[in-house]
């Protein structure tokens, strides 16, 4: 079932505290699944975070906020002046938030939405463990909402675990594109292992462990890096000295990111992050991925890659050295990526559990 054949009978409203670039095509699927439009509320990043917002939304309405920003790290919050004034303007059906109590505004934008007869869905990472105190004032948060919807199965059961009617908990996995449509065509398997890493250059990428992986490896591999960041001139200078050859290729975007993923025969992320995964699994790549956030988990498999719980040079070696080992194996893992993406972690899949969700609110509020 694709999103196109769900409806949402209203008009939705939708916060966020800021919004990515690649959040705005789900968004816009999630506006034709709303017979009576989609508005969003959303403000922009502190220019410390490392955060490529959207430029607008085509088919959505785009409410643009600005966000302020208290302390830092463990202890940041934030509240959005003008989400009140939205909220009485918006003529909603039904109102999806951010499933984070560091939002204060939230708390009042709820309030509003009961008080109006409006139903309320929390969207969020999950709720990892954190100290008492923290986790007391989160679950009073999240009592307040009538459903919840998790980026993972991982992010769904600490919902539940944190005390929330486990029937009213919705699993939409994280994804960032459509099912492709076209067909994919498997790069070719001989010569050394060609790996791929794509994303932000950052110390916690652990691109240096990739590096440092690839070239302890007892069998040919060459490493393309794509992606820029404040890292990027320290790892070129560990490349050069561990890894010549190493290509380093910047941030690319279309066509020559296309080519990046056609060229490879494997994916590696080896640490946080990793918006990149189900893109690679759509050029029918096999990958290797840390866990991340949770939705690695719902997305990386024995039968389509590997998700390391433990991430060192060793490691790293050792799956790399496997995966050259047989190539028939890897051309298979890649077929099955591809069937993940098609059937199982695409945004119209996403656009269905929200629908879905909001229907069976529908009238609760």
């Amino acid at each position: 079932m694709r999103s196109g054949s769900v409806r949402f009978e209203g008009r939705l409203g939708l916060q966020q505290r800021v919004l990515p670039s690649y959040r705005a095509a789900f968004l816009e699927r999630l506006a034709a699944a709303c017979t009576g439009g989609l508005s969003v509320f959303a403000g922009g990043p502190r220019p410390i975070e490392s955060i490529a917002a959207a430029e607008g939304l085509q088919g959505a309405e785009w409410v643009r906020g600005k966000n302020r920003h208290w302390f830092s790290g463990p202890i940041y919050l934030c509240s959005q002046p003008g989400l009140d004034a939205w909220l009485e303007t918006a003529g909603l059906d039904a109102l999806v938030l951010e499933a984070n109590p560091r939002y204060l505004s939230n708390w009042r934008a709820r309030r509003w939405a009961h008080a109006h007869g409006v139903p309320v869905v929390g969207w969020g990472l999950g709720a990892p463990a954190v100290p008492w105190l923290w986790a007391e004032w989160r679950r009073r948060y999240l009592a307040g909402f009538d459903a919840l919807i998790a980026y993972s199965t991982l992010g769904a059961e600490q919902y539940r675990q944190a005390g929330f009617p486990p029937e009213r908990v919705a699993v939409a996995v994280n994804a960032s594109r459509s099912a492709p449509t076209g067909q994919v065509v498997a790069a070719e398997g001989d010569g050394p292992l060609r790996v791929l890493f794509v994303g932000r250059l950052q110390a916690r990428k652990r691109v240096d462990l990739l590096i440092e992986a690839c070239a302890a490896a007892q069998t040919p591999v060459t490493l393309t890096v794509v992606g820029d960041g404040p890292v990027r001139s320290n790892l070129e200078s560990i490349a050069r000295h561990r890894l010549p050859g190493t290509s380093f290729l910047g941030h690319l975007e279309g066509a020559p990111l296309e080519n990046a993923y056609r060229r490879a025969d494997l994916l590696v992320l080896p640490g946080t992050g990793g918006l990149a995964v189900q893109e690679a699994m759509a050029h029918q790549l096999p990958v290797v991925v840390g866990e991340g956030d949770g939705s690695q988990a719902d997305m990386v498999r024995p039968e389509n890659g590997w998700l390391m719980r433990k991430i060192d040079v060793e490691s790293l070696r050792g799956i790399l050295e496997l995966a050259a080992s047989d190539r028939g194996r890897l051309t298979r893992m890649g077929a099955e990526s591809l069937r993940i993406v098609c059937d199982e972690v695409n945004i119209d899949r996403m656009v269905e559990v929200f629908v879905q969700v909001l229907n069976g609110l529908k009238g609760s509020g």
